[in-house]
């Protein structure tokens, strides 16, 4: 037979407000009514049950501490329950607080809550934007305005779906509280009424313009900020930018997924960017001060170094993109050179080559 304390959970030095409370979290967890049909969910919540019987009353806990299970059941006659009802029985209090079933608790509740009116507010759904930018806006960032559709509030109803000049009648189904109560075996518990979506109150003339749905499929203009340093997959969310909700609900939110434009000139690697120098084969033996492509300022001055090789790279630290969300971290500009060999020399050129090519033997 299982220990008690290890069927609920806790120690031995557990407060009667622990015990209470580690039931209650078992009790709700393998309730028959939440696990029909499930006989290891029923045998769960008998032993759960028994140990708290034990465990919550004083006497029988300190007995139980004392001798055990044997000890127990033989100064007391403990048998167990009969059965589940004899348990909702037992401990009436405690699941009519749960909301199943009992007298009082959950029913006084709900109909304290209930009597408040409308409770649903029904969210819109989210909204996703595939968005494309170039590397100056993953350099730069900025402001974007995009345009998407989405169901929004009938203007000319104002959401309420009623058509000019009428008003919205109090729901008879549920006489205008947008619940009504529903039990189920020993739950008692609120549902959303079918008739009026939960909103307490019903249309009798609908709109033209939305046909009594309070909302429409609209254009709408949004200006998005683009951080510095996003990359293909970055997923901006927008609050309250979504869908709105049923009959002026709460509005979803817009996923703006961002994707990257290849650049012709430049190759992207996280945040260091990648292009091609090319220089004369002069400049590239004696050295030479050259313009070079740059995101940044169209044009870059960058120093070649003295017999600089084909396939070596020149890297400017802190010219690349930033590093999203790092606070102003970059990456490097890249250039891997590329050495011009002309094809074709004037004779003077040849000359003077072939007078140097004597010094180099």
């Amino acid at each position: 037979m299982s220990d008690y304390y290890d069927v609920l959970g806790i120690s031995k030095q557990a407060s009667a407000d622990e015990i209470k409370k580690a039931y209650r979290k078992l009790a709700l967890q393998y309730h028959p009514d939440r696990n029909p049909g499930d006989k290891n969910a029923e045998d769960r919540f008998k032993k759960a049950s028994e140990a708290y019987q034990v465990l919550s009353n004083p006497e029988k806990k300190a007995q139980y501490d004392r001798f055990g299970h044997a000890g127990f059941q033989s100064s007391y006659g403990f048998q167990g329950f009969r059965d589940v009802q004899d348990i909702f029985s037992s401990f009436s209090d405690i699941f009519g607080q749960m909301g199943f079933g009992g007298r009082g608790g959950f029913e006084d509740l709900f109909h304290s809550s209930f009597s408040e009116g409308p409770r649903y507010h029904n969210k819109g759904s989210d909204l996703r934007y595939h968005h494309t930018v170039n590397l100056k806006d993953v350099l730069y960032g900025g402001e974007h305005v995009i345009e998407f559709s989405a169901e929004l509030n009938c203007k000319q109803c104002k959401a309420t779906g009623a058509k000019d000049g009428t008003a919205l009648e109090t729901c008879k189904s549920c006489n205008g509280r947008g619940q009504k109560m529903q039990r189920q075996a020993f739950i008692s518990f609120a549902v959303q009424c079918p008739q009026c979506s939960g909103q307490g109150e019903v249309v009798q003339y609908p709109c033209g313009a939305c046909q009594g749905r309070g909302q429409s499929r609209q254009k709408k203009k949004l200006s998005i900020k683009i951080p510095p340093g996003v990359e293909t997959g970055t997923r901006l969310r927008i609050r309250g930018e979504g869908e709105i909700g049923y009959k002026n609900g709460v509005a979803g939110d817009l996923y703006v997924e961002i994707k990257v434009q290849e650049d012709l000139l430049f190759k992207r690697q996280g945040a260091d960017i990648k292009t091609t120098l090319e220089v004369s084969y002069l400049q590239a033996i004696l050295g030479a001060e050259v313009q070079a492509p740059s995101l940044e300022d169209d044009i870059q001055p960058v120093d070649i170094p003295k017999g600089i090789q084909p396939g070596d790279v020149i890297v400017l630290k802190h010219k690349g993109l930033p590093v999203l969300g790092s606070g102003g971290r970059r990456g490097s500009l890249i250039y891997e050179v590329k050495v011009k060999i002309p094809k074709k020399l004037k004779r003077k050129e040849l000359e003077l080559l072939n007078q140097l090519s004597q010094f180099s033997k």
